[in-house]
């Protein structure tokens, strides 16, 4: 048997260092050639790392949200025939044959009482985990944040105690004992179950003699006996758990840049409500018309058009602001930014030259971008680039809301939901489709007046939207 460490390569042009944002594998998980070992996020993508070789992992070189510097011990193998090393560095003296690596923190041990890859009795101690599709692009979301994973860490031994290993009397010390990790289900019948709530006991806090740490009736009645006490409230008990989750990943560097776009920029919000009866109106004729090769139309591609026109009569909407430099960057070129919700969080894949696309290219392209998004197969330059944002919840929008502008551009634009409301016409209040638009914008370098007109502009467009193809024309 040999030790082979595996070192993180170089996972993209120029990357020095990525941070780790899953582990696939934990302490004693037998592992074969290929298999995945690790997630590391670089500046615009996630990441894979597989396993060069075949053997048992012994060591872990870090944990969820660290940063780890390319060439750096990343897992240690036990495998057949003399070791070695991955990636090795001529520079550092590394070797093929080399056995000796330092790591960078301690190493990750399993836990007491179980062996490498195998549980007593010689059953299979560990199992990898499975784990669902990873968006592979981290944008820079105006707005929204998702859940962030917990790493893996140890996993408790599932084997049964053995007689006259522990008891369950033994396992009551006091009626606030937790008898497992926070957030760990208790195994138990549903007679154990019943019985628990009649009496108001938490199960969370019973330790288990049974397989797996199944709870009988027999831990629940010492549990009891020792001095447990039903809280006030039969069936209630005050919940005083508290779960630590890791901002790390795609949701560490959305901290990281809408806590840079609030310190750096002065927003100013405008929110304006629109007309949709004629802009739905077209968009439902021009859809029942189109042909097969076509996408559906939805309110987007009508919305990048009028923005399209809008910036054209002010270019400063669609730059680029350096506030270090004081230079403010504007572009012929509309590249629209869109949110996109994923698995992962929320993305801004980035529809480019807008003002070459006609409103049917412009469905296509985000329906493209969309899902490539939520299946993390968007390229690093389609979730950059962008100079301008569009931002939506879509059903969820409600009547206003106040979006967090991209750094370094100066304007986004959020669409809220569509509803009916009754409008007055001079005469008796009318049902019309009427929508809001939320607008934020960098005051530093926007004034309200010029984002007054900007936004008055769109809404022009949208309620008249046959001025769109007519602007396009012209």
């Amino acid at each position: 048997m040999g030790t082979f460490t595996i070192k993180l390569p170089d996972v993209g042009e120029g990357v020095a260092e990525a941070e780790l944002v899953e582990w696939h594998v934990t302490v004693g998980d037998p592992v074969t050639e290929d298999m995945t070992l690790a997630a590391v996020m670089t500046d615009k993508a996630t990441v894979d790392i597989p396993s060069p070789a075949a053997g048992t992992v012994t060591w872990l070189g870090g944990e969820v949200g660290d940063t780890l510097a390319v060439g750096s011990p990343l897992v240690r193998l036990d495998v057949d025939g003399p070791g070695g090393t991955s990636e090795p560095d001529e520079n550092s003296g590394d070797s093929a044959a080399s056995e000796d690596v330092t790591p960078s923190k301690p190493p990750i041990s399993p836990p007491e009482g179980e062996m490498p890859g195998r549980a007593e009795g010689g059953a299979e101690g560990h199992k990898r985990p499975e784990f669902d599709a990873r968006n592979r692009g981290a944008g820079t979301p105006p707005s929204g944040l998702p859940p962030a994973r917990a790493s893996h860490g140890s996993r408790p031994s599932s084997r049964p105690p053995s007689r006259g290993e522990i008891t369950p009397a033994a396992k009551v010390s006091s009626t606030s004992q937790a008898a497992r990790k926070p957030g760990e289900k208790p195994l138990a019948s549903p007679a154990v179950r019943r019985r628990a709530m009649e009496a108001g006991v938490d199960l969370r806090r019973v330790a288990g003699s049974g397989p797996a740490g199944r709870i009988t009736a027999d831990d629940l009645a010492a549990y009891l006996e020792g001095g447990a006490e039903a809280p006030a409230g039969r069936g209630r008990h005050a919940d005083t758990t508290v779960t630590e989750v890791r901002i790390a990943g795609l949701r560490r560097r959305i901290a990281e840049k809408m806590e840079t776009a609030s310190r750096r920029i002065a927003h100013i919000t405008y929110v304006d409500e629109i007309d949709m009866e004629a802009v739905e109106e077209l968009r439902a004729a021009m859809n029942e018309d189109r042909r097969e090769d076509r996408p559906k139309l939805t309110l987007l591609p009508f919305l990048m058009k009028a923005m399209v026109i809008a910036v054209r009569e002010q270019p400063a909407m669609n730059a680029l602001y350096d506030d270090e430099a004081g230079i403010l960057s504007q572009y012929g070129g509309v590249h629209i930014g869109i949110a996109a919700q994923t698995g992962a969080g929320l993305m801004v894949p980035v529809a480019r030259h807008c003002e070459a696309r006609d409103v049917w290219n412009c469905a296509a392209e985000v329906a493209r971008l969309s899902e490539a998004a939520k299946t993390g197969s968007a390229k690093r330059e389609e979730l950059s680039g962008s100079t301008i944002t569009i931002t939506s919840l879509g059903a969820l929008g409600g009547l206003a809301t106040t979006p967090i502008v991209n750094h370094p551009e100066v304007a986004i634009v959020g669409v809220n939901k569509m509803e009916v409301r009754p409008v007055w016409d001079g005469a008796r209040f009318i049902p019309r489709r009427r929508m809001n638009l939320s607008s934020s914008f960098d005051h530093r370098v926007i004034d309200g007046h010029d984002a007054a007109v900007f936004v008055q502009r769109i809404k022009a467009l949208l309620e008249n939207p046959a001025m769109i193809f007519v602007e396009e024309a012209a």
